[in-house]
């Protein structure tokens, strides 16, 4: 089945971001129609759309661009455009919700505990804006800000904030900044965070670009820029005490992974290709199986580490971008934003080199084609006829963030060109003799 499944997704829509605001391009329509127009090489520094998200039952999907837009489907209604003609644009009387906040927005995240709520963050700001969406205004409901620091010369460091995560049972905001931190806010007491989760590097320099909390809300993993895997443990002990704790703490991890080095130990992809240490642009738990944690590398590698044993059992390494010849010179402004699907162990990825979307198949067990233990059965593919295998679906536009229907499997994922499009099951009619 889960062969099957992956097999039968195309693009099925494309809806590019020209809206209109008071009856004027917004900023970010404008932005897409001038880089279109000088022809640019990089035209994407203004554009994009870094982060797409549903809210749990997945009516709702919101997204934000780079230029400043926060924008909120109805997934239905945007989903039946899909049946349309062949030139789909979407209809700007069917979203719900478009403000241009004349800032640069890179993720944006419904609050589960309230799904009127949506937070937004900016890695050029150290302000978590938080949006309700039942009602249109472009002021934020509520702000929240990090504590600034200061150099031993007396200067401030700029904070910005890459990646925004919730506590599951309790009014608890977390969000990664580029200094190497966690900040924890706790609304119930003020905006300003109670905690700070520290990393073994907080430099300018050793930005965390990705956050992820279980769904026990005990154990919290952060990734970024140099390439290690951080843990905080907050369980029991000392460090329990802090995160329950309204003071202003501050707490490192318990334990930090060096990715580089987890990847050494695979003999057959060491033999292949030189090992370095790379940035990690995301850590995300697999939602069918919460022991395995997959991230996606900077040059498009993606994988899991089992974090049973701290051991990376599944590895992708696209083909080297030389060798394709409709290699798209990478855009290193972008964090790719990559995604479980919600029922089953397949990992959506946009491809760093090329116009399209990975769909991997990480299923817990050697039988994945990715498992670094995988050995091919030829007499076992013959009596299938078809194996389980890695996908690449080819799109009209290169891919920055992804997003799993909770229910459905339907997939939404922001591009370069700041559109989202659709991946799904292409739609068929069939007419009865009635």
């Amino acid at each position: 089945m889960m062969d099957l499944l992956i097999r039968s997704y195309s693009e099925v829509g494309a809806f590019p971001h020209l809206y209109h605001v008071d009856g004027v391009q917004c900023q970010s329509h404008m932005n897409r129609i001038v880089s279109e127009a000088n022809g640019d090489l990089h035209p994407f520094r203004k554009q994009g759309i870094p982060s797409v998200d549903f809210d749990n039952k997945g009516i709702y999907l919101v997204s934000v661009t780079k230029s400043g837009c926060l924008t909120v489907h109805d997934f239905e209604a945007l989903y039946c455009q899909t049946q349309e003609l062949t030139c789909l644009k979407e209809c700007e009387s069917k979203h719900l919700l478009h403000l241009s906040q004349n800032r640069q927005l890179d993720t944006v995240r419904w609050n589960p505990l309230n799904q009127d709520e949506v937070v937004c963050a900016s890695v050029k700001s150290n302000e978590l804006l938080i949006f309700d969406v039942g009602y249109v205004s472009s002021e934020p409901v509520e702000v929240l800000r990090t504590r600034q620091t200061t150099t031993v010369h007396g200067s401030r460091i700029h904070k910005g904030l890459s990646d925004i995560a919730f506590t599951s049972n309790d009014s608890r905001i977390l969000a990664s900044d580029t200094n190497g931190a966690i900040n924890v806010w706790d609304r119930r007491v003020k905006a300003l965070p109670c905690l700070e989760l520290t990393s073994n590097s907080c430099t300018s320099s050793g930005a965390l670009n990705s956050i992820e909390l279980n769904a026990e809300n005990q154990i919290i993993f952060g990734a970024g820029k140099h390439g290690l895997v951080y843990v905080w443990d907050i369980r029991g002990g000392r460090a329990s005490a802090t995160f329950q704790s309204h003071r202003e703490v501050v707490h490192p991890p318990v334990t930090s992974l060096k990715l580089a080095t987890m990847l050494e130990k695979i003999g057959s992809l060491k033999a292949q290709a030189d090992i370095v240490p790379k940035e990690i642009h995301s850590v995300d738990l697999n939602p069918s199986c919460p022991y395995q944690l997959a991230f996606h590398l900077d040059d498009g590698w993606s994988g899991v580490l089992d974090m049973n044993n701290f051991e990376v059992t599944h590895i992708h390494c696209p083909p080297p971008a030389w060798l394709n010849d409709s290699y798209i010179p990478a855009d290193l402004s972008y964090l790719r934003k990559p995604s479980w699907l919600s029922t089953c162990s397949i990992y959506l990825a946009g491809s760093s080199s090329d116009c399209g979307i990975h769909l991997l198949d990480f299923y817990p067990s050697t039988s994945s084609p990715s498992h670094v233990d995988y050995k091919e059965d030829r007499n076992e593919i013959s009596m299938r006829n078809q194996n389980n295998q890695n996908r690449f679906i080819p799109l009209s536009e290169g891919v920055i963030s992804c997003a799993a229907h909770p229910l459905y499997n339907a997939i939404v994922v922001g591009t370069k060109q700041t559109s989202l499009l659709v991946i799904s099951q292409g739609h068929e009619s069939y007419r009865g003799e009635d």
